[in-house]
């Protein structure tokens, strides 16, 4: 086998990638229910007793779309005060398109790795020539 080869495809393992989008799936999980929770179960006493903040009811109904919606997430007290963190919405948004580029990477590893084993047993090499490893073979 050419050994360049060989060593740039240990390089690539697939299951990294895969553990990689999985553990970035899991925190975005975490992180989106960190958000959804921020209120907690009732509004306005975390916004009154928790946070000192006065709890705009009108405004809240007026707006109750945006508290509802999955994403981005948002929990108002009133119209300048939102109990979700800043930090939330771009975190939730970071890991969910690293967890997409884990996935994406490793399907493209994995297409890598079963092609590159396919000419190997063919006996052909990646520039065409046929002077792959299984050429030589009986």
């Amino acid at each position: 086998m050419n050994k360049e080869r060989d060593v740039g495809r240990r390089r690539q393992r697939p299951l990294r990638w895969l553990l990689f989008s999985t553990l970035s799936c899991a925190a975005t999980l975490l992180t989106w229910l960190r958000g959804a929770l921020a209120g907690g179960l009732d509004v306005g006493e975390t916004c009154a007793l928790y946070k000192g903040q006065p709890f705009d009811s009108d405004y809240r109904a007026g707006h109750l779309r945006e508290s509802t919606q999955w994403f981005p997430l948002h929990n108002m007290c009133n119209a300048s005060y939102d109990l979700v963190p800043a930090w939330i919405n771009p975190t939730v948004a970071f890991l969910t398109l690293a967890t997409a580029a884990g996935l994406l990477m490793t399907a493209w590893v994995t297409g890598a790795r079963l092609r590159a084993h396919l000419l190997d047993r063919r006996g052909t090499s990646t520039d065409g020539t046929g002077a792959g490893t299984g050429a030589a073979r009986v």
